[in-house]
């Protein structure tokens, strides 16, 4: 007789085998949904954290330039003196925190480090293209200013020829729906690329250019020397730098005081030129252990109210989250 076969011990142990790959593979899915569910969290929790840090510097920004108002009430003047103009240089949170609870709290805090900036700058300190327009056309005073304002920001004519046309396009465009293949009236600077402009061109006007909801004045007294230069006829950048020059050493109250800079013969236009400014863009920035978080704001100014225009994210930063492979 033959001896019974033996059972097959291969079968047995790759079986096993398979058994501890299946259940090692189902442990690190686990693993990983669970980590990415707490990261997940995380990353908002720290975003909602931002927001209410950003809203709350907003808010504080606003105050401050309505307090502005209160004390310029009688003579309305903004300029690059005041408190609205100094930047916060970025510090920790925990020091506001001591201002409200002490030392002592703050210091028993054992929260993330959190790190806030940011700025108040005066928007009528640009050039605003929606100056350019009135009732759909095109203001030729309003051309020459944007195109010597180009010049001063190194484009060539051509391109700022072909931005004002791509703009007036853009204008009769919104009662006009049959144009379909005319590009959007752009709401900021950077979407000057939908009318052709070139990123470098871009690049070079920003610091010049705002793109404001309704036509607002330059004002001189914070305005740098090119948009200045720009606005007013015949004023070229050596005059344009006298007057900057010479706010530094007291501000204008009025355009009256602005006339003995001036070329002899030169008319000034309320609706061109103030002394004074009703938009502002708040910035803040913070940072939040690895993550960076900045927002800007336009707020407009009548009177002592401050109201909200818009606000917009500009940038999340998350160096711990790893970048997608290209």
């Amino acid at each position: 007789m033959r001896p019974a076969p033996l059972p097959p011990r291969g079968a047995a142990l790759l079986t096993a085998l398979l058994v501890v790959t299946l259940v090692a593979t189902l442990a690190a899915a686990m693993v990983w949904q669970q980590t990415r569910a707490i990261n997940t969290e995380a990353a908002d929790r720290a975003r909602s954290q931002a927001t209410w840090v950003l809203q709350g510097a907003l808010d504080w920004a606003r105050l401050i330039l309505r307090e502005d108002a209160r004390a310029n009430q009688r003579e309305p003047v903004d300029h690059l003196g005041e408190v609205w103009a100094v930047p916060l240089a970025e510090a920790r949170l925990s020091t506001f925190l001591a201002a409200e609870q002490g030392a002592a709290a703050a210091a028993d805090d054992g929260g993330p480090e959190a790190f806030l900036s940011g700025a108040i700058v005066d928007a009528q300190a640009r050039y605003n293209l929606s100056n350019l327009l009135r009732n759909r056309e095109i203001d030729p005073l309003e051309q020459r200013s944007l195109l010597r304002l180009c010049a001063n920001a190194g484009v060539d004519s051509g391109s700022a020829t072909r931005l004002v046309q791509q703009l007036r396009a853009a204008s009769q465009s919104q009662t006009d729906n049959e144009n379909a293949d005319v590009p959007l009236r752009p709401r900021s600077v950077a979407q000057l690329r939908w009318l052709g402009l070139d990123a470098t061109s871009v690049r070079r006007l920003e610091p010049w250019l705002i793109v404001l909801p309704t036509p607002t004045p330059v004002n001189v007294n914070t305005a740098p020397r090119e948009v200045i230069a720009a606005v007013i006829d015949g004023l070229d950048l050596t005059a344009a730098d006298r007057i900057v020059q010479a706010r530094r050493n007291k501000p204008f109250r009025n355009l009256e005081e602005l006339k003995p800079l001036l070329p002899e013969g030169t008319v000034l236009n309320n609706d061109r030129l103030a002394v004074s400014s009703s938009h502002f863009i708040v910035s803040g920035r913070l940072r939040l252990d690895e993550r960076v978080v900045e927002q800007r704001s336009l707020v407009r100014r009548r009177g002592l109210e401050v109201d909200l225009v818009w606000r917009e994210r500009v940038a999340t930063v998350d160096p711990a989250t790893p970048s997608p492979a290209r």
